[in-house]
Parts: structure tokens; sequence; C-alpha cells
């Protein structure tokens, strides 16, 4: 008898070990997500967008009480996805429109933070600290912004996604940054270097892992820093497996630095279309984009030149 209830308790006990270490689920496509001000977001919320699909997850970059989320652990992505912004953000759309033109059996999983008013040395591991303490940097609520990730918020993004790694797998690299280094050529060989230290730290194939960079508000909409979107077109070409998230015609707030709620909500959806494309899916919901973008004027036939007046005699 005792060497029954024996083998059962080794049973269990073997069991109970697979499950901990049960192999992450490679139908769980996990982004990191990261930038300043438009990616931390804050749109007006509609009662329709407190309703989402079980498939799209967040994982909580804080504990939150007053949401009973816990840090590195996942729940429903429903806004605002973390905890210091109210209201919705792009990544809100970017999710909800990857699961809605999935198939089934994939859920999308999100990691987001964001510093406002930042440049993109914030989240270099090799110089962030000397961004921080520098001239470049105006104004100690930045800093303060920035030390809320452990003083290191390069290093946090790292520590969410090794625990995300546990349950997914890591399909992208969504940044929305750039209104801070809008005059800055060297911004596509900065993006590169985060984005190899990050596929060196997660130790990812960068072949299966895109990165997607959207463009700040648009020359269109009289956007205040839109030479961002000049210098980001370069990076294609520095950076292999990456893409540029177009902003035309997406409507931008009175400063002409951040969209407006349509327009992040615009603005994840464009980021969706470009990763399902990468994926091999077309993006057939919804059926209509957030924003309505007026098709251009047709160009007015040239007028039929004057009948040559016949010589006199």
């Amino acid at each position: 008898m005792k060497t029954k209830l024996s083998l059962l308790t080794l049973g269990v006990l073997l069991a109970s070990a697979v499950t901990a270490f049960a192999a992450p689920d490679p139908n769980f496509h996990i982004y990191l997500c990261f930038g300043q001000s438009n990616m931390e977001g804050g749109g007006t919320m509609n009662e329709s967008d407190k309703t989402v699909d079980k498939r799209f997850q967040v994982m909580a970059d804080f504990d939150n009480p007053a949401r009973d989320w816990k840090f590195g652990q996942w729940y429903d992505a429903v806004p605002p996805l973390t905890k210091g912004v109210r209201g919705i953000t792009m990544m809100d759309y970017f999710g909800r429109t990857m699961v809605a033109n999935l198939p089934e059996k994939y859920r999308v999983g999100v990691i987001k933070l964001a510093v406002s008013g930042t440049r993109i040395e914030l989240w270099d591991e090799d110089s962030f600290r000397g961004y921080l303490s520098g001239p470049l940097l105006n104004g100690d609520w930045k800093i303060a912004a920035a030390n809320k990730y452990d003083n290191d918020p390069y290093k946090y993004l790292i520590k969410m996604a090794k625990l995300a790694q546990k349950d997914g797998v890591i399909r992208g690299i969504l940044i929305h940054q750039g209104e801070s280094n809008f005059e800055d050529k060297d911004w596509p060989k900065k993006v590169k270097k985060i984005y190899d230290d990050i596929i060196r730290d997660l130790s990812l194939n960068p072949k299966d892992v895109a990165l997607l960079a959207g463009e700040v508000v648009n020359a269109d909409q009289k956007g205040d820093k839109a030479n961002a979107n000049v210098i980001m077109k370069d990076l294609p070409g520095v950076l292999p497996n990456s893409y540029v998230i177009s902003s035309a015609g997406v409507p931008c707030n009175s400063d002409h630095l951040h969209f407006t709620a349509d327009g992040q909500r615009e603005m994840g959806r464009r980021y969706a279309v470009s990763m399902l494309k990468v994926l091999g899916y077309e993006a057939k919901l919804p059926k209509e984009p957030y924003v309505k973008v007026p098709a251009a004027s047709p160009v007015p036939a040239a007028a039929p030149a004057a009948p040559a007046a016949k010589p006199t005699a």
C-alpha cells in the first residue's frame, strides 16, 4: 500500500514539475512596445473601448491594487494598458486588430513602456545615464518619469520580456519615438543598436522578430516634428526586417504633436496591418479605418491648346 501511495505521490510531483516548466506557447505572440508620449497615449475612451477579446492580453507593468493587477502577470487588455496612463493608446488597437484577423488559435500579448518627452538615447543601455545627466535633457520631471522603471528603462523592458518568454514567443518590437530626435540623422542607427541589444539579451533570432516604427504627426497635419518622418524613411535601409508605419492623414491635437483618440486607433490599426502582412495574413477587420483619409483630388486635365491663328496675307 505504501508503495502505491509513493508512486502516486511521485506521479503528482512529476505532473506538477511538467506544468511548472511547460514550454512557451508558440501560438502566444508577444510584442515589446516602447517610445515617448504617443506610445504612452491616453486618448479619450469610449464605452466600446472597454470590451476586448480575451485573446488580447497585456502584461502588468507595475502592481496596481486598484485593478488587482500584479507586476509581470497577464490580464485581458482592457484599457488603460499601463498603470500611469488613463485612456486608450495605439497599442490597444494594434492588439485588437491583430486578434480580429489572426486564426482563433493565436493570442497576442503586449508589453508597453513609455517616457514622454525623451530621446531614443533613453532606451540605449550604454548611453542612457549620460543622456539623463547631460545637457540634452530639459526638465527634471523627465528624469523622474524615466526612473520609475527601476532607474533603467531598457533593463526594465528586458526584465518584463524575459518573464513573457516563459509564456509565449516574441514576434515583434514596436516603437513610437522620434519627436525628440526630429533633427537627428543618426536616429536609424541608434534604433538598430537598441534592436540588436534586445535580440542579443533575449537570445532571439532577428529573422523572426520584426521592428515596426510609427511615424510622428505627419506634415499633412502640420506636424511640429514632421522632419522626423524624413529621417525615419532611412530605417529599413539600416535595419533589415524593419518597417515604417505611415501617419499620412492621421489627425492630431491642436499641439500638432499628439494624435487624437481616433488618430491613436488608426495608428494602432496601421501597425497591425503591417505586422499581419509580415506574418502572411491580410487585415480584413475592421472593414473601415478609424480615420477616413480623403482621396487625393484628381489633377484637372489641361485645357486644349488654342488653334493657331491663320497667317494673314
